[in-house]
């Protein structure tokens, strides 16, 4: 399966991205490089995406290695050996496979952080509940993945789960990765708040942007923006500040608003909040782009935002199923707990065989 590997040369340069590398560590080092705040971010986002590839390069050469050793001493039959050499043969084949996923990342947003949104649809308490599941389900996710994770906005349900809650996920390909969960998700569970214990189907909406940072220049007048002051609240409307800190900004031609009330600065809410109003102003860009490119192949309408994306089913049997690419999982819990890479994979394949049958 593997006999052809190579780790130089075609798509695996790792001597060339080690280069690179180098070369870019050298430019960070130069002193009018620190004194250019917005090229420092770039050169530093870039040096951090390349670490992560060269990390991945070499973790493949090992495993590439390690299999090669294991296979040579499995031939004598040692049980050992045989064991060894298929837990190596399915570590080179998860990386493999996370490095194509990587080669599926190639629009220009991919490689931006994610502001992430979880909205839970009508149904109260039990909707609520299921979106506190989803913000678990991507926090793990993260963490599984040494993404950082900042709360931006965060609204508890009145007697559980939450109202709603926006993130920001920073690493490299955060938003291409995370770009598969955007739509509507779905729970269908014996319900731990009916005391009849009767079967509930609940929903929650997953939305996700790019985070355009500084790197996009954006025409936002001062006379197109509204800034409303509130007063943070928590479970129950009880006050967390003894000031009106929380922000909401609006963007008045397209309606757009944002809001951040986790900080006790208002200054430090403000300028969060038109962070995220700039990142999703840019994502309305960018899906005026999609749509222009949907226009040209059949069967696009299923990966529109709203659609219902993906049944997590723990009664009357247990299965995850994404209804756009047919990806199935039995393992409930760990779909759960954040290990949806599979789903995220198919679906990135899924996307990209679209786009080339136009």
């Amino acid at each position: 399966m593997f006999r052809d590997l190579k780790i130089s040369g075609g798509g695996f340069d790792l001597e060339g991205d080690r280069r690179e590398l180098n070369e870019l560590e050298t430019r960070i080092s130069l002193p009018e490089t620190w004194a250019d705040q917005a090229k420092m971010t770039a050169l530093m986002r870039e040096k951090s995406r390349l670490e992560q590839e060269v990390d991945r390069m070499e973790n493949l050469k090992k495993a590439y290695d390690d299999m090669q050793e294991w296979q040579e001493l499995a031939i004598d039959e040692s049980q050992d050996a045989l064991e060894a050499f298929e837990t190596s043969q399915k570590t080179l084949a998860e990386l493999m496979e996370e490095i194509e996923l990587v080669t599926l990342l190639g629009s220009e947003e991919d490689n931006k952080d994610a502001i992430l949104e979880i909205h839970p649809g009508a149904g109260g308490t039990e909707s609520q509940d299921w979106a506190e599941m989803l913000l678990r389900l991507y926090s793990r996710w993260a963490a599984r993945h040494k993404f950082a994770i900042e709360e931006i906005d965060y609204l508890p349900g009145s007697e559980a789960g939450i109202k709603s809650v926006t993130l920001r996920i920073a690493g490299p390909y955060a938003f291409g990765f995370l770009k598969s969960e955007r739509g509507i998700h779905r729970l269908i569970r014996i319900s731990p708040f009916d005391a009849s214990g009767r079967r509930h189907t609940s929903f929650a909406s997953v939305d996700i942007v790019p985070d355009a940072g500084d790197d996009i220049e954006l025409d936002i007048k001062e006379s197109d923006i509204r800034v409303d002051i509130f007063r943070s609240s928590g479970p129950g409307g009880q006050s967390v500040n003894t000031t009106s800190s929380a922000v909401r900004v609006t963007h008045l031609p397209t309606g757009v608003t944002a809001q951040c009330q986790n900080e006790k600065s208002q200054h430090h809410n403000r300028e969060t909040a038109m962070r995220v109003l700039k990142a999703r102003l840019y994502n309305i860009e960018l899906q005026k782009r999609e749509a222009e490119r949907q226009a040209q192949y059949a069967g696009k309408d299923a990966i529109a935002f709203g659609s219902q994306i993906r049944t997590y089913t723990l009664q009357p049997f247990r299965l995850v199923k994404d209804h756009r690419t047919g990806s199935e999982s039995v393992d409930v819990e760990a779909v759960l707990n954040g290990q949806i890479d599979q789903f995220q994979h198919d679906y990135l394949l899924y996307r990209h065989e679209q786009e080339h049958k136009a």
